[in-house]
């Protein structure tokens, strides 16, 4: 599932973050990539032990803490630590994928999903695209300032090369509750419907009641904890 979350973020915490990017340190974003991530990637990022990325990344992760949407899509059991990067002219990301294991202290996380938070508007810059393959091709992606996509860790995806400005994001990975990706995207579609239908069907009647279970009980079966 690829899913658009538009407006993660405030107008404010927007400006308080790109205040502060402008005035941070930003490092070879090869620290972060595996080996095979490393042949292909050129861009910028900032530390991700420094000050900066911490107090940043805090703000991030509040937003993700209070956003239903995001919650009930990625049904989070781990948030790795929002880091930060930047693509400049000629800077790109090849064809790539993350990989499967990130490391938090000494905790391990498994990388089911992926999550890029644009955090400068499109018209600041030419290309920057992302591309995330799956069946039915690539789909581009290239979103206001605040808005956010999800989308399976275990997809192909590539930056296209910046040809002017710059383009400024947070990126981070998601340890899922429910590591099948079509079990989340089914229990996705069925908590959307029940609130939908909460808005006209009283909350109490049988049917509700059977769905609100159903949705529960899958939860429970495919949750693995």
């Amino acid at each position: 599932m690829i899913l658009r979350i538009p407006q993660m973020l405030t107008a404010d915490d927007i400006a308080h973050m790109r205040e502060r990017l402008a005035k941070a340190s930003w490092v070879d974003g090869r620290v972060t990539a595996g080996h095979q991530g490393a042949k292909v990637k050129a861009n910028l990022q900032i530390a991700e032990d420094s000050q900066d990325a911490r107090e940043l990344g805090a703000i991030v992760s509040h937003a993700l803490e209070r956003n239903a949407l995001f919650l009930s899509a990625a049904l989070p059991r781990h948030v790795y630590p929002p880091l930060f990067n930047k693509y400049e002219p000629g800077m790109t990301f090849g064809t790539h994928i993350d990989g499967a294991i990130r490391q938090i202290g000494q905790q391990r996380i498994r990388t089911d999903i992926s999550a890029t938070l644009f955090l400068n508007p499109p018209e600041d810059y030419d290309g920057g695209e992302l591309l995330i393959e799956d069946t039915y091709g690539a789909h581009s992606v290239k979103l206001p300032a605040g808005d956010m996509v999800l989308y399976p860790a275990t997809s192909l995806h590539r930056v296209t090369p910046v040809t002017r400005g710059a383009r400024i994001a947070s990126f981070f990975w998601v340890q899922s509750l429910v590591k099948d990706d079509s079990e989340r995207s089914l229990l996705f579609d069925l908590d959307r419907a029940i609130v939908e239908l909460g808005q006209t069907v009283p909350g109490d009647s049988a049917a509700m009641l059977r769905l609100t279970a159903s949705y529960h009980n899958l939860v429970r079966k495919w949750t693995g904890m």
